[in-house]
Order: structure tokens, then C-alpha cells, then sequence
């Protein structure tokens, strides 16, 4: 139940009078509220304590929680539903669901968010000591091995690692590729979560933000203490879930593929539940975040890497506009209009937000296309604020909705976030919400 229907920030008021922004939020007003205790569940913090989900810090994802929140919420049944996450990050949606004994598919762009979420699920499958028995045998090998390939004319890549890690890490690589292929991805899954630990960077935000006097990690010593945890994430599962048996069935699908163009998937049947959070309109560029593990493992060079990041859903400050693209919706061409007539701290910003709604606006006629008639829609978004002009995306992205041929039944408030404390100095401290989208087709 909602705990206060009436949002304390964000309404008609925030907008200037008789604005397009006023009159959706008046349109929408009705649909919103605030169920605050969302809040701790629609961020990564949640997963820390949840064996296996712990492993890699993929600083965008939702909790456990909020999945079962919502699976209860729509009433999800093993037998005939199917769930979809079409930005499915770390994979939390398809873990939770497979917890739950309910299919699922996922799909995702950044080759990283693909291989941790078809990953994940892998380590349900181990015995006690079968990964550390692995871990022991490997470690004599690692200096026997060839150095592996990576793509090192990226500029993160020359500086991120003194010359001593750089090789070892390079070794255990090569030295993970020879293992047979369930214990190889388990393992480089532990691999990549120890990447940031052994560099001198720190993920933040949109940019890994290099720290030349950070204490680094050993990677075979750090490498040792990650296994050791999951050798306690098997113990944990077997308290948490004592008859658990995964089933073929319900092992979750994992495309890497494009929300915007769903054409190639083959879905084994009409989806009935979409739970998801899209990359938000906040400049982060996903293939900066995720550099190391990309150029490490997964792009050849800075040509393949850049060829992501402009492959990728345009959320970010490098995103590229066609000459022929507009605004998609009377909200966004309103605020584009306003942010023209102010000195803007990045000129690209306007072409940022004018691509990320055209690229929305063909995720959600495509979800429609392929939902089943009923399924049931839960996304995180997040509203945004430059130069002090508010952009709620949460009603942008709903009233694209309705367009496309959904029912908007609510719009949750989970949490309210602040600006940056340049905007705050100038244009007054003024936090934003963070809500969940609740559709229906």
C-alpha cells in the first residue's frame, strides 16, 4: 500500500506555470506516490549480503528484493508465466526469477552485463570446493603462461596497473582460458570482479576516475579471497533455500542483443512480466564504467571499444545524433527550448537527451510488440535536472507508454535524489525522484 499518495517534490509546482511539464504532472497526478521503503531496494546496496549476487559490483543493478517485491506484486506463477529483463545488468530479475522456480530471458547490449548474467547462475550449480579445488591446481600455472591479449591502446589501460600486476593479471587470464569452459567463466567472473581492486581506478559515476596513489591489490592474493566467499555462498544457499533444484526449465535465457530492435530474439513464448531498469538520461557512459573488464576481455582495441560505446542505447554525453533526428515528445522539446536559452556545462547535452528518448520511445513499441496481452511492466527510472531544468522521465516515458498502446497504472516514488552542488549553489537545492514505472498492456 502506498504509504503518502501526495509526492512532496517534483509536482505541478516545480514546473513554470502552464508548462507541458505542469500539465502532464497534473495528468499523472492521481497515478504517483511514495512507498519510500523501495528506496534501499532499487540500488546495488541490497545484493551485498546475497550469497552469489555479492560477487561483482555492477553499481547499476536493483536488489534481490526489489524482484521478489515485485514477482509477489504481480502474482507470478512457475507455471505460466515467462519473465523478461531487456536491460538485464548483472542479471538480478533472471537469478530471482529462477529462485522462484519461473522461466526467464534476458537480453543486453554491453557484453560484460551479457556474460555476468548468463554467468550468475552457473555458481547454483557448484559443489563445496569445486571452484577453490580449481583455484589451487591453476595458481602453480599462472607464471608458466603466456601473456594474454588485451587491448592495450586504450588509454585507461596504459596507466590503470603497475607493470607487475599488469602481467600477472594477463597470465591468469591466459592460465583461465585452458579450464574447462563452466569453471573458466565462473572463474573470469571472479577475475573481473577483482580488476578494479588490483588498478589505480575507481568507478565513479560516468568515468573510471584514476587514483595514482591508491593501495592496489595482489591478484592472485585478492583472486583467493573472492573464491574463499563463494565457497561460503554455497554453505549460505543451502541454509537460505535447503530443497533448492534448478530445473533445466527454468535456467534463464541470456541474449547479447538490442532492446530497440527485439527482431532476432526467439522467445520461447509471448512474455508475461517485464521487471527492468533502462541506463538512465545522466551522461554515464557504460563503456567508460566497464573499461577495464571490456578491454581485458571482451573488445580487441580502442576501434571495437568505441564502436560499443556508440552502439550502445544513447544515454550518454558522446551520443550520437543524426542530422534528420528531433525530439520525440512536446516535454523534451520544451526543456531542449529552455536549456538553449542557458551556458550549459557540456554543449552535447540537448543531443543526450534528444537520442535517449528517441531510443526509449523504440524500446517500449518494441516491449508492446512482443508482450503478452495483460503482461505486466515494472521499470526504474530516474528524473533528471540540468541547468535547474527538471525532465521527468518517469512521465515522459509513461505517456510514450500510453501512445504505444500500454496502461499506466502507477508510478511509484522510491527515493529522492540531489544535484550536483553546482546546480544546488545556483539554482537552489531541488531533489529528484527516483521512481518505479508500474504498466500494463
Amino acid at each position: 500500500m502506498p504509504i503518502i499518495k501526495k509526492v512532496k517534490c517534483n509536482g505541478k509546482d516545480d514546473y513554470p506555470q502552464g508548462s507541458e511539464r505542469q500539465e502532464l504532472e497534473a495528468r499523472f497526478e492521481d497515478l504517483i506516490y511514495e512507498d519510500l521503503a523501495l528506496g534501499s531496494q532499487v540500488s546495488y546496496v541490497g545484493n551485498r549480503p546475497i550469497p552469489f549476487l555479492r560477487i561483482y559490483r555492477y553499481k547499476e543493478a536493483f536488489s534481490l528484493n526489489f524482484v521478489n517485491h515485485f514477482l509477489a506484486k504481480f502474482n507470478a506463477n512457475p507455471s505460466s508465466d515467462y519473465v523478461f529483463d531487456p536491460f538485464s545488468g548483472m542479471g538480478t530479475t533472471l537469478f530471482g526469477s529462477m529462485l522462484g522456480k519461473i522461466p526467464s530471458v534476458g537480453i543486453d547490449r554491453l557484453p560484460i552485463a551479457y556474460f555476468v548474467s548468463k554467468t550468475l547462475p552457473l555458481f547454483l550449480t557448484l559443489k563445496p570446493h569445486d571452484l577453490s579445488r580449481a583455484w589451487i591446481n591453476l595458481i602453480p600455472t599462472v607464471p608458466r603462461n603466456i601473456p594474454a591479449e588485451i587491448a592495450s591502446d586504450v588509454a585507461i589501460m596504459k596507466v590503470a596497473f603497475d607493470e607487475t600486476t599488469l602481467l600477472i593479471l594477463r597470465r591468469l587470464k591466459s592460465a583461465i582460458c585452458g579450464l574447462p569452459p563452466h569453471l573458466r567463466d565462473m572463474l573470469f567472473l571472479v577475475f573481473f570482479s577483482v580488476l578494479e581492486d588490483c588498478s589505480f581506478t575507481s568507478k565513479d559515476g560516468q568515468f573510471l576516475r584514476l587514483e595514482r596513489d591508491k593501495k592496489t591489490s595482489d591478484p592472485i592474493k585478492v583472486m583467493g579471497k573472492k573464491i574463499a566467499q563463494v565457497e561460503e555462498d554455497i554453505r549460505r544457499m543451502k541454509l537460505f533455500y535447503p530443497n533448492l533444484s534448478i530445473s533445466k526449465e527454468v535456467i534463464p535465457e541470456v541474449h547479447l542483443g538490442d532492446t530497440r530492435d527485439l527482431s532476432d530474439i526467439q522467445f520461447k513464448k509471448s512474455p508475461t512480466i517485464l521487471i527492468t531498469s533502462p541506463p538512465y538520461a545522466n551522461r554515464y557512459d557504460y563503456t567508460r564504467s566497464y573499461s577495464l573488464e571490456l578491454c581485458f576481455h571482451f573488445v580487441k582495441d580502442f576501434e571495437e571499444l568505441k564502436e560499443l560505446r556508440f552502439g550502445i542505447l544513447r544515454s550518454h554525453i558522446e551520443s550520437k545524433i543524426a542530422q534528420n533526428e528531433k525530439s520525440p515528445h512536446p516535454i523534451v522539446t520544451e526543456v531542449l527550448e529552455a536549456l538553449s536559452k542557458k551556458e550549459l556545462n557540456n554543449p552535447k547535452i540537448p543531443s543526450m537527451l534528444t537520442t535517449y528518448f528517441i531510443d526509449m520511445q523504440k524500446v517500449i513499441r518494441e516491449w508492446h510488440r512482443v508482450l503478452a496481452p495483460n503482461a505486466k511492466v515494472a521499470m526504474v527510472v530516474d528524473n533528471v535536472r540540468f541547468e535547474g531544468e527538471l525532465v521527468p522521465v518517469d512521465l515522459i516515458l509513461s505517456d510514450m507508454a500510453e501512445t504505444s498502446g500500454f496502461k499506466v497504472k502507477e508510478v511509484i516514488v522510491a527515493r529522492y535524489k540531489g544535484n550536483s552542488s553546482q546546480q544546488m549553489k545556483k539554482y537552489g537545492k531541488v531533489p529528484v525522484r527516483e521512481s518505479v514505472v508500474v504498466w500494463e498492456k
